[in-house]
């Protein structure tokens, strides 16, 4: 059993109504779980409690990567399992994790099967940080067996620990989106493998974790706006140009003539985010968090 060597660290923002089969999951695989509370208005926190998890609780909303962040620093184990709390860890699951991790002593993460709910086996098939010619148009194949991937998704995430502290965890600077991009490509610079393994699998619910708003996806396009261009020159690729910023706000009018306020809010946050980031804004600041050292 995996329990001795890995920790699981579940970030929750009103995650209330999927955490009990997330961390009931946990528990079924002997897998003990710290729950990062980033000031949820829901009962997150009591569910997490009640569940056996150990609950950090944050006075404010710190973001996706750097709650992570906190939960494996109050961790002991050899090894993190980062897992989102709309994903529920399948039999045999950890267990397949933490067997590949010895069978393949260069890997930095690994991840199992991920199942959406449609039944579809999620895998990454580009990104912003990724060579073009690994850039490939539609779904890649899913592989057959144990895989080396160029990326993993963020949602299930074996890790050394130690690895993952050495390399300063996921940048402090994102507040969300490209986190794990960003942890991926520094992981795979520094030399260690990133695993695909097949033998375990995860159903991800997917956008599951909070319940969506016009403030959410306002908020949450805002970020991915702002993240891509932190990304993209992070890495000395090109930022998005102007072309696209406009495209956001006309179809935010065009949306707000139709009144659907939940696509206006979406194309509005786009916009928003661009244009902070034009100025100079940082993600942080606009969540009225201080840097960390």
């Amino acid at each position: 059993m995996p329990a001795a060597s890995v920790t699981a660290i579940v970030v929750s923002y009103d995650s209330a109504e999927v955490l009990p089969a997330c961390l009931d999951a946990l528990a079924a695989e002997g897998v003990p779980a710290i729950v990062v509370d980033n000031a949820s208005g829901d009962a997150s926190r009591e569910v997490a409690s009640a569940k056996g998890a150990r609950v950090i609780a944050n006075a404010r909303n710190e973001g996706y990567g750097r709650a992570n962040n906190a939960g494996v620093a109050a961790a002991t184990t050899p090894y993190v399992l980062i897992v989102n709390p709309d994903l529920e860890l399948g039999r045999g699951a950890a267990a397949a994790l933490v067997a590949a991790a010895g069978r393949y002593p260069d890997a930095g993460m690994l991840a199992p099967r991920i199942v959406e709910p449609s039944g579809r086996i999620f895998v990454q098939p580009r990104s912003l940080l990724s060579p073009d010619h690994l850039n490939r148009s539609g779904a890649m194949i899913v592989p057959e067996g144990d895989a080396c991937l160029p990326f993993l998704s963020g949602a299930c995430l074996l890790i050394r620990r130690e690895l993952f502290l050495a390399l300063g965890g996921f940048d402090p600077a994102i507040f969300l989106f490209y986190e794990d991009d960003d942890l991926c490509r520094r992981m795979r610079d520094a030399g260690h493998a990133l695993i695909h393994v097949h033998g375990g699998e995860a159903r991800h619910g997917r956008g599951r974790s909070t319940a969506p708003s016009p403030q959410r996806r306002f908020k949450a396009r805002w970020h991915l706006a702002w993240s891509e261009r932190y990304i993209a020159r992070k890495y000395g690729l090109p930022e998005p140009g102007p072309i696209r910023t406009l495209e956001n706000f006309a179809k935010a009018i065009g949306y707000g003539l139709l009144l659907r306020r939940e696509k206006m809010s979406a194309h509005a946050g786009s916009v928003a985010g661009a244009r902070a980031w034009g100025r100079g804004e940082t993600a942080l600041a606009r969540e009225g968090l201080e840097v960390l050292p």
